[in-house]
Protein backbone atom coordinates (compact mmCIF):
# COMPACT_ATOMS: atom_id res chain seq x y z
CA UNK A 1 0.00 0.00 0.00
CA UNK A 2 1.14 3.29 -0.92
CA UNK A 3 2.61 5.78 1.68
CA UNK A 4 0.05 8.14 3.28
CA UNK A 5 0.57 11.77 3.48
CA UNK A 6 -0.89 14.15 6.02
CA UNK A 7 -2.06 17.66 6.27
CA UNK A 8 -3.38 19.10 9.05
CA UNK A 9 -5.37 22.95 8.74
CA UNK A 10 -4.75 24.72 11.38
CA UNK A 11 -6.61 28.07 12.80
CA UNK A 12 -9.22 29.16 14.86
CA UNK A 13 -12.72 29.46 14.99
CA UNK A 14 -15.33 31.13 12.59
CA UNK A 15 -11.81 31.07 9.75
CA UNK A 16 -14.09 29.68 6.63
CA UNK A 17 -11.61 26.50 7.33
CA UNK A 18 -14.81 23.66 7.46
CA UNK A 19 -14.50 25.60 3.81
CA UNK A 20 -10.66 24.90 3.35
CA UNK A 21 -11.80 22.04 4.21
CA UNK A 22 -14.59 20.86 1.87
CA UNK A 23 -11.66 22.28 -0.79
CA UNK A 24 -8.93 20.12 -0.17
CA UNK A 25 -11.71 16.87 0.27
CA UNK A 26 -12.16 17.69 -3.50
CA UNK A 27 -9.13 16.43 -4.42
CA UNK A 28 -9.63 13.34 -5.35
CA UNK A 29 -7.83 10.99 -2.77
CA UNK A 30 -8.18 13.16 0.05
CA UNK A 31 -9.72 12.89 2.98
CA UNK A 32 -9.27 15.27 5.63
CA UNK A 33 -11.27 14.86 8.61
CA UNK A 34 -12.82 17.53 11.12
CA UNK A 35 -12.15 19.10 14.96
CA UNK A 36 -11.32 16.21 17.32
CA UNK A 37 -11.30 18.69 20.11
CA UNK A 38 -7.76 18.74 19.96
CA UNK A 39 -7.61 14.72 20.89
CA UNK A 40 -4.20 14.36 19.47
CA UNK A 41 -2.88 16.83 22.74
CA UNK A 42 -3.57 14.23 25.05
CA UNK A 43 -1.27 12.09 22.95
CA UNK A 44 1.66 14.56 22.86
CA UNK A 45 1.11 15.00 26.76
CA UNK A 46 1.73 11.10 27.33
CA UNK A 47 4.51 11.06 25.25
CA UNK A 48 5.85 13.76 26.93
CA UNK A 49 5.98 12.46 29.96
CA UNK A 50 7.53 9.01 29.03
CA UNK A 51 10.37 11.24 27.57
CA UNK A 52 10.54 13.52 30.58
CA UNK A 53 11.16 10.74 33.32
CA UNK A 54 12.83 8.86 30.91
CA UNK A 55 15.32 11.96 31.20
CA UNK A 56 15.27 12.43 34.13
CA UNK A 57 15.76 9.08 36.51
CA UNK A 58 18.95 7.42 36.70
CA UNK A 59 19.31 4.84 34.11
CA UNK A 60 20.79 2.14 35.91
CA UNK A 61 19.10 2.51 39.35
CA UNK A 62 15.51 3.14 37.69
CA UNK A 63 16.16 -0.63 35.64
CA UNK A 64 15.80 -2.35 39.02
CA UNK A 65 12.93 -3.79 40.09
CA UNK A 66 13.14 -1.98 44.02
CA UNK A 67 13.17 1.53 42.38
CA UNK A 68 9.62 3.09 42.15
CA UNK A 69 9.97 4.55 38.98
CA UNK A 70 11.35 0.56 37.67
CA UNK A 71 11.31 0.60 33.62
CA UNK A 72 10.66 4.32 32.87
CA UNK A 73 14.34 4.47 31.49
CA UNK A 74 13.53 2.41 28.89
CA UNK A 75 10.50 3.97 27.37
CA UNK A 76 10.96 3.55 23.79
CA UNK A 77 10.88 6.54 21.93
CA UNK A 78 10.47 5.25 18.25
CA UNK A 79 7.51 2.48 19.38
CA UNK A 80 5.62 5.39 21.28
CA UNK A 81 5.28 7.87 18.18
CA UNK A 82 4.80 4.95 15.93
CA UNK A 83 1.67 3.52 17.86
CA UNK A 84 0.98 7.17 18.19
CA UNK A 85 0.30 7.27 14.60
CA UNK A 86 -1.19 3.52 14.20
CA UNK A 87 -3.81 4.78 16.53
CA UNK A 88 -4.36 7.97 15.38
CA UNK A 89 -4.78 6.67 12.07
CA UNK A 90 -7.13 4.00 13.41
CA UNK A 91 -9.79 6.18 15.39
CA UNK A 92 -9.58 10.10 14.45
CA UNK A 93 -8.02 9.81 10.44
CA UNK A 94 -9.59 6.68 9.43
CA UNK A 95 -8.29 7.03 5.59
CA UNK A 96 -9.77 5.16 2.97
CA UNK A 97 -8.55 1.93 0.57
CA UNK A 98 -8.14 4.76 -1.88
CA UNK A 99 -7.54 7.54 0.57
CA UNK A 100 -3.73 9.33 -0.39
CA UNK A 101 -3.80 12.36 1.91
CA UNK A 102 -5.19 12.33 5.07
CA UNK A 103 -5.30 14.42 8.32
CA UNK A 104 -7.90 17.24 9.82
CA UNK A 105 -8.40 20.71 10.73
CA UNK A 106 -8.55 21.74 13.94
CA UNK A 107 -9.45 25.34 15.56
CA UNK A 108 -7.64 24.78 18.88
CA UNK A 109 -3.99 26.26 18.69
CA UNK A 110 -3.40 28.06 21.29
CA UNK A 111 -1.29 26.53 23.45
CA UNK A 112 2.01 27.71 25.05
CA UNK A 113 3.99 25.12 24.06
CA UNK A 114 2.68 25.77 20.43
CA UNK A 115 6.01 24.91 18.89
CA UNK A 116 6.45 21.73 20.62
CA UNK A 117 3.53 20.22 19.90
CA UNK A 118 3.82 20.94 16.20
CA UNK A 119 6.83 19.38 16.33
CA UNK A 120 5.24 16.13 17.89
CA UNK A 121 3.15 16.19 14.87
CA UNK A 122 5.83 16.08 12.90
CA UNK A 123 7.36 13.09 14.51
CA UNK A 124 4.55 11.12 14.65
CA UNK A 125 3.62 12.01 10.96
CA UNK A 126 7.18 12.21 9.19
CA UNK A 127 6.15 14.70 5.90
CA UNK A 128 3.62 16.24 7.67
CA UNK A 129 2.45 19.89 5.81
CA UNK A 130 0.32 22.50 7.76
CA UNK A 131 -2.21 24.82 5.88
CA UNK A 132 -2.66 28.10 8.20
CA UNK A 133 -5.87 29.28 7.44
CA UNK A 134 -6.47 33.21 8.52
CA UNK A 135 -9.78 35.48 7.72
CA UNK A 136 -10.41 39.33 8.54
CA UNK A 137 -9.52 39.32 12.21
CA UNK A 138 -12.72 41.93 13.03
CA UNK A 139 -15.18 39.73 11.30
CA UNK A 140 -13.93 36.27 13.34
CA UNK A 141 -14.24 38.40 16.20
CA UNK A 142 -17.69 39.42 15.39
CA UNK A 143 -18.96 36.27 15.21
CA UNK A 144 -21.59 34.34 17.87
CA UNK A 145 -18.11 31.76 18.80
CA UNK A 146 -16.32 35.06 19.98
CA UNK A 147 -18.82 37.72 20.64
CA UNK A 148 -19.35 35.95 24.51
CA UNK A 149 -15.45 35.95 25.63
CA UNK A 150 -13.73 39.03 26.98
CA UNK A 151 -12.36 41.11 24.18
CA UNK A 152 -12.67 38.43 21.36
CA UNK A 153 -10.49 40.82 19.16
CA UNK A 154 -7.18 40.69 21.02
CA UNK A 155 -7.87 37.08 21.89
CA UNK A 156 -8.15 35.77 18.01
CA UNK A 157 -5.36 38.26 17.47
CA UNK A 158 -3.23 36.16 19.80
CA UNK A 159 -3.88 33.32 18.80
CA UNK A 160 -3.51 33.90 14.82
CA UNK A 161 0.01 35.50 16.38
CA UNK A 162 1.28 32.00 17.68
CA UNK A 163 0.51 29.89 14.82
CA UNK A 164 1.88 32.61 12.43
CA UNK A 165 4.78 32.64 14.83
CA UNK A 166 4.94 28.85 15.07
CA UNK A 167 5.15 27.99 11.39
CA UNK A 168 7.32 30.57 10.37
CA UNK A 169 10.20 28.55 11.32
CA UNK A 170 8.59 25.23 8.98
CA UNK A 171 9.45 26.68 5.83
CA UNK A 172 8.41 24.51 2.78
CA UNK A 173 5.97 22.41 5.15
CA UNK A 174 3.65 25.15 5.92
CA UNK A 175 1.60 27.59 3.80
CA UNK A 176 -0.83 30.42 4.28
CA UNK A 177 -3.94 31.31 2.96
CA UNK A 178 -6.41 33.18 3.46
CA UNK A 179 -10.30 33.41 3.39
CA UNK A 180 -11.54 36.86 2.16
CA UNK A 181 -9.16 36.27 -0.82
CA UNK A 182 -10.03 32.85 -2.19
CA UNK A 183 -13.54 33.31 -1.36
CA UNK A 184 -13.28 36.81 -3.60
CA UNK A 185 -10.52 35.34 -6.19
CA UNK A 186 -10.57 31.36 -5.85
CA UNK A 187 -7.80 32.08 -8.21
CA UNK A 188 -5.64 32.58 -5.29
CA UNK A 189 -5.82 28.63 -4.28
CA UNK A 190 -3.16 27.83 -7.45
CA UNK A 191 -0.33 28.19 -5.26
CA UNK A 192 -1.49 25.65 -2.22
CA UNK A 193 -2.68 23.34 -5.04
CA UNK A 194 1.16 24.11 -6.67
CA UNK A 195 2.41 23.75 -3.01
CA UNK A 196 1.06 20.74 -2.36
CA UNK A 197 1.45 18.78 -5.75
CA UNK A 198 -1.90 18.94 -6.74
CA UNK A 199 -3.68 19.91 -10.22
CA UNK A 200 -6.28 22.83 -9.56
CA UNK A 201 -9.45 22.47 -10.64
CA UNK A 202 -11.76 25.54 -10.84
CA UNK A 203 -15.10 23.81 -11.32
CA UNK A 204 -14.40 21.54 -8.58
CA UNK A 205 -13.50 24.75 -6.62
CA UNK A 206 -16.52 26.56 -7.45
CA UNK A 207 -18.49 23.91 -6.67
CA UNK A 208 -17.30 23.53 -2.80
CA UNK A 209 -17.60 27.33 -2.81
CA UNK A 210 -21.31 27.65 -3.54
CA UNK A 211 -22.19 24.94 -1.22
CA UNK A 212 -23.27 25.63 2.45
CA UNK A 213 -20.68 24.86 4.85
CA UNK A 214 -20.38 25.12 8.80
CA UNK A 215 -22.99 27.55 10.05
CA UNK A 216 -22.28 30.56 7.69
CA UNK A 217 -24.32 29.95 4.22
CA UNK A 218 -23.51 30.69 1.07
CA UNK A 219 -19.65 31.94 1.07
CA UNK A 220 -20.07 34.69 -1.46
CA UNK A 221 -23.38 36.60 0.39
Amino acid sequence: MHELRHVFVMTYGRSGSTLLMGILNSIPGWLLRGENRHAMRHLYDFHRSGMAERARVDPARASQPTHPWFGIEAFPEAASLQHIRSLAEATLLRPEHDTRVTGYKEIRWYDEDLPDYVEFLRQVFPGARFVVNTRNLEDVAASNYWTHKDDPLAQVRAIEDKILATVAGLGDAAYRVHYDDYVADPEVLRGLFDWLGEVYDQNRVESVLATPHSRRGNHRD
